[in-house]
C-alpha cells in the first residue's frame, strides 16, 4: 500500500470517530427531547438526569439505580421482610411507574384488597376493623407506622404506663377490655379462695405492681393475734380456709411439743412477737426456781427430767457423761459417791475412792483404770501391747514379776534386751546391746542376722559356705576380712603377689583372675614383657604391698655385657622387644662436621 493510501485511510478513521462522538452528544440531547412525560414530585430533583434512573441499552439495570437510592426497601428484599422482602421477584416499574406528571402518585395502593398479613403486622381481631388512617398518618411512609400497642392505645392504658409498654401480654387484639393475665406466672399465685376473689379485692387501683402481698394487707381485720405474730399469717393459715391451720410445732420449728408442754397455751411461751422476740428455750429459763442443783449441771434439765412431770424420778444416763457406770460401779448407790445434790464436785479419778487399794503406793500415777477394770480389782487388765514396749513371742508367757521385780516400781523394768539377757549373750558384748537386730522373741535361735549390712558382704561362694567356717566362736567381730586368712593353702604364688588375693580374684571363683599390669601398675608390660610369667618378676613373698624392683638390670644383670659400665638404665638404649635391639639416639658435638660425622657411622 502506498503512502498516500495509508494517509487516506487514517483520515477516513478520524473522520468516523468524530461523526460518532457528535451523534452520542446530539442522541443526549434527544432524550431530553423524547422525555414521555415529566416525573412524579418526589423524583423532581432528578428531571433531566436521565442516568439516575436508565443505562443506556440495559433496561434491566433500572432496579439496581432504583435500589442504590431506596436502601430501606433494599434492606427488606435482601433480609426477606416486610412488604417488599415477602413480594415475588419482579421489577420495580410493575408497581411504580414514572413520567406521568407531578400530580402522579408512585404508590398506588388498593386498601381493600391489600394484604397486610404480608407486613411485620398482621390484622387480626380488632385491627381488622379500623382503616388504614387510623395507624398510617397521611404524607408519612407506610413503614413508618409504629407496632407498639402504646402508640395507638396510649390513652387507653388505666394503668399509666406502671406496667409497662407491653400490653399484649394481658390484653388481646379481639377487645381492649378483654384480658389474659396468667396470675401464676407473678409472684403471687393465686390458689385456694384467692382464685375466685375478684382482683378489685386486692387491687383497689389500676396500678398492680403496688399491690402488697402480705397476708396483713387484706386480712387484718381477721388476726385475732392482734399482730403478736407479726405479718406472717402464712406460716399457719392456709389459702383454702382461715380457720384451719395447719402449724405444727412438733416438725415446723426446732422446739417438739411433749408432756405438760402439749397442753401449755400459746401465750406462756410466747409473750412478744413471735418473729422478733424468739422465746427461750433452755429448761431453766422457766424452771430455774425448781434446780435443787443451783445451775451447776448446766441447763439442758431434760438430760434427766422429763416434760410429764418434773418429779418424776430422773430418767439420768450416766453412760453419757465422763464416767459411764461400768462393772461393779453400776450397782453401786448414787448416795455412795454423790453425798449432796451438787454432783459435779464428786471426784471421777480411780484414787479418789481407792487410794488405799493402790499397792504401786503412786508410782504408776493416778490412772488405776490404764491396768485395773471395775470388775475386779485384783484381776489387772493392763495391755502392755500399748507402752514402749509390746510383748511379743515367749515375752507374752513370762511373769510380770520376771521383768518388774517389784510391783511398786514396774516403770524402771529395762527394756534393752541385754538388761534381761546378759548371761545369754555368747557374744561376750562384742556385738552390742541390741539383740533385736539378729534375735526375735520368737526363739533365741536361729538369728536372722543380715551379712550384706556389714562390711564383709557374702557375694558368690562366699554365700553358700556355713558361718562356722569363718566364725569358729561367737565373738564374731574376732574373724579376719583378708582372703589369706582363710585361703592361705590356696595361694599358689606362695605370698610372691601379696595378700591381697581380690586384687586378681573375686568370690565367683578362685580360678577366675583379672589383672591389668598396665592400668593398675606403673610398669607397664610390652614387648617381650607381655608373655612373661607373674612368678618371673615376682619371687620374693610380700605381706602385704608389692614392691618389686622396676629397673631393668634387677632382671637383667646377667645381659648387661657391659659389665655395669654404662649404668643401671638400660632402656635408654635397648628396647623390650628384643635385648639385642638398639635404640638410636642422636649424638651431641660441638661441631656441623663432627654431627655429620657421626650420622654416617650411625647409618
Amino acid at each position: 500500500m502506498s503512502v498516500r493510501a495509508v494517509l487516506a485511510f487514517g483520515t477516513a478513521v478520524l473522520v468516523a470517530w468524530l461523526a460518532l462522538f457528535a451523534t452520542a452528544a446530539r442522541a443526549q440531547g434527544l432524550e431530553s427531547a423524547l422525555s414521555p412525560g415529566e416525573l412524579a414530585a418526589p423524583h423532581a430533583k432528578v428531571e433531566g438526569d436521565c442516568q439516575k434512573c436508565h443505562v443506556r441499552f440495559d433496561r434491566n439495570a433500572q432496579d439496581r439505580l432504583c435500589m442504590d437510592c431506596h436502601k430501606d426497601v433494599a434492606q427488606d428484599m435482601r433480609s426477606k421482610a416486610r412488604f417488599h422482602g415477602r413480594l415475588p421477584a419482579q421489577a420495580c416499574r410493575a408497581c411504580h411507574s414514572e413520567h406521568k406528571g407531578r400530580a402522579f402518585r408512585l404508590v398506588q395502593l388498593d386498601t381493600a384488597t391489600f394484604d397486610h398479613a404480608k407486613t411485620e403486622f398482621a390484622l387480626r381481631g380488632g385491627h381488622a376493623k379500623p382503616e388504614c388512617s387510623a395507624c398510617h398518618v397521611p404524607g408519612k411512609g407506610y413503614r413508618l407506622a409504629s407496632r407498639e400497642c402504646a402508640a395507638c392505645h396510649r390513652k387507653d392504658d388505666v394503668h399509666k404506663g406502671s406496667l409497662g409498654a407491653r400490653c399484649a401480654d394481658c390484653h388481646t387484639e379481639n377487645r381492649w377490655k378483654e384480658a389474659r393475665f396468667d396470675h401464676a406466672k407473678t409472684r403471687f399465685p393465686l390458689t385456694g379462695k384467692h382464685e375466685s376473689a375478684k382482683c378489685e379485692g386486692c387491687h383497689k387501683d389500676t396500678n398492680y405492681r403496688e399491690t402488697p402481698q402480705a397476708c396483713f394487707a387484706c386480712h387484718r381485720a381477721d388476726d385475732k393475734h392482734k399482730g403478736r405474730f407479726a405479718d406472717k399469717c402464712e406460716a399457719c393459715h392456709g389459702t383454702l380456709d382461715w380457720k384451719t391451720t395447719h402449724f405444727n410445732h412438733d416438725t415446723d420449728t426446732k422446739y417438739p411439743l411433749v408432756g405438760r408442754h402439749r397442753l401449755a397455751k400459746c401465750e406462756t411461751c410466747h409473750a412478744g412477737n413471735v418473729y422478733r422476740e424468739k422465746p427461750p428455750t433452755a429448761c431453766a429459763d422457766c424452771h430455774r426456781n425448781d434446780d435443787k442443783h443451783k445451775g451447776t449441771l448446766g441447763t439442758d434439765c431434760a438430760r434427766c427430767h422429763t416434760e410429764r412431770s418434773w418429779k418424776e424420778p430422773a430418767k439420768f444416763d450416766h453412760a453419757r457423761t465422763s464416767f459411764p457406770l461400768t462393772g461393779k460401779h453400776a450397782s453401786v448407790v448414787c448416795k455412795s459417791c454423790h453425798q449432796t445434790t451438787l454432783f459435779k464436785e464428786v471426784a471421777t479419778t480411780c484414787v479418789g475412792c481407792h487410794r488405799k487399794d493402790d499397792v504401786h503406793k503412786g508410782t504408776l500415777g493416778e490412772s488405776c483404770k490404764d491396768c485395773h477394770s471395775d470388775r475386779d480389782w485384783k484381776r489387772p487388765s493392763f495391755d502392755h501391747q500399748k507402752t514402749a514396749f509390746p510383748l511379743r513371742g515367749k515375752h507374752e508367757l513370762a511373769s510380770c514379776r520376771a521383768c518388774h521385780a517389784t510391783p511398786s516400781d514396774y516403770k524402771q523394768a529395762p527394756r534393752d534386751c541385754i538388761g534381761c539377757h546378759q548371761r545369754d549373750d555368747r557374744h561376750e558384748g562384742q556385738e552390742g546391746r541390741a539383740c533385736g537386730s539378729c534375735h526375735d522373741e520368737r526363739a533365741w535361735r536361729p538369728a536372722r542376722f543380715d551379712h550384706g549390712l556389714s562390711r564383709f558382704p557374702l557375694l558368690g561362694l562366699h554365700a553358700r559356705v556355713e558361718c562356722k567356717a569363718c566364725h569358729p566362736s561367737a565373738r564374731y567381730k574376732d574373724a579376719k576380712r583378708e582372703c589369706v586368712a582363710c585361703h592361705a593353702k590356696d595361694d599358689k604364688h606362695r605370698r610372691t603377689l601379696g595378700t591381697a588375693c581380690d586384687t586378681c580374684h573375686n568370690p565367683r571363683t578362685w580360678k577366675a583372675w583379672d589383672f591389668d599390669h598396665d592400668k593398675r601398675t606403673r610398669f607397664v608390660l610390652d614387648g617381650k614383657h607381655a608373655s612373661v610369667t607373674c612368678a618371673a618378676c615376682h619371687t620374693k613373698p610380700a605381706e602385704d604391698k608389692v614392691e618389686t624392683p622396676s629397673q631393668c638390670i634387677a632382671c637383667h644383670a646377667k645381659n648387661d655385657v657391659h659389665e655395669g659400665s654404662y649404668g643401671r638404665q638400660c632402656q635408654q638404649c635397648h628396647v623390650t622387644s628384643s635385648f639385642r635391639t638398639i635404640r638410636a639416639r642422636p649424638v651431641r658435638t660441638s661441631s656441623a662436621a663432627t654431627a655429620r660425622t657421626a650420622g654416617r657411622l650411625l647409618s
